[in-house]
């Protein structure tokens, strides 16, 4: 990676919340890789050959006017990850008792007690969606249960499957550098039943869940929703983060179609997570 040139793209944001949390998700389907989230709003991060001139063209929150964004770039000949996101990354405890921190914080009394570096991966827990489905996982009984952690990220919501006893779980990021990730924080936490792979729902062939997770992006949710179904137990249960509030009634469209009932749906600003079961 020594060699790897990369474009900085520096956000101040008005308001704060949730347009950092928008522009972020618009910009990682752009083509930028990696977030470090400032007071003032989100330096954002992508690899000088992955750069287009319209790159930014298609980007919401800047061009409908109803934000008030500045930003600035530069090119980057190398970018320290961990030292960028060190100088912001703060740990968070969910609901009480669920925490999440990097290796140099310290460990705070709770139930759970998860350390990652995120690195380059999406899933500390800050982001709106990741902190929903930590919220599903913590009320839900996965003693025994055979999971599914799709598009896993940092590996976050895997490691906390197996700290409430899911055995055995499975694990999957198309991306690289997720799945690096994760295999890393996997090894961190000390988790002895999770299988990591890279790839995408192809992978899933022949395999049945009793809960799956999927915290992704609304076309693909879309897109893999068949395959969701048809790897799920009878009863089993979905649970879908990664889509706006507005997307919901879509999302549980398709579901229907696919003989998954809706449960309920909690929201954080303008993003919202689903429960669903099969038939």
């Amino acid at each position: 990676m020594s060699n790897t040139k990369y474009l900085g793209y520096y956000f101040k944001v008005v308001p704060l919340q949730p347009t950092t949390e928008i522009l972020i998700a618009e910009l990682g389907n752009a083509g930028f890789e990696s977030f470090v989230e400032t007071r003032e709003g989100v330096n954002a991060f992508i690899q000088k050959k992955d750069w287009r001139d319209n790159i930014l063209d298609d980007i919401y929150v800047l061009n409908s006017g109803e934000f008030e964004i500045h930003f600035t770039s530069e090119e980057i000949a190398q970018v320290n990850w961990n030292k960028e996101w060190e100088k912001n990354f703060i740990p968070i405890i969910v609901d009480g008792i669920c925490s999440i921190r990097a290796p140099f914080h310290e460990k705070p009394e709770a139930a759970y007690d998860i350390i990652i570096e995120p690195k380059m991966s999406f899933g500390t827990g800050h982001h709106e969606t990741t902190h929903m489905m930590i919220q599903y996982l913590l009320k839900t009984d996965l003693k025994d249960k055979k999971v599914l952690d799709m598009g896993c990220g940092t590996g976050v919501l895997a490691i906390l499957a197996e700290m409430k006893g899911a055995n055995p779980i499975d694990a999957i990021d198309i991306d690289n550098w997720c799945y690096l990730n994760t295999v890393e924080n996997v090894e961190r936490n000390n988790c002895m039943n999770i299988s990591i792979y890279e790839g995408d729902v192809s992978l899933l062939k022949d395999k049945r869940y009793d809960v799956i997770i999927a915290n992704i992006n609304r076309n693909i949710l879309l897109n893999d929703m068949q395959k969701y179904t048809k790897s799920l137990h009878a009863g089993g249960k979905l649970f879908l983060s990664g889509f706006y509030k507005e997307d919901l009634h879509l999302i549980t469209e398709t579901c229907t179609k696919n003989m998954l009932n809706f449960v309920d749906s909690v929201h954080r600003n303008n993003w919202i997570a689903a429960s669903y079961e099969l038939k």
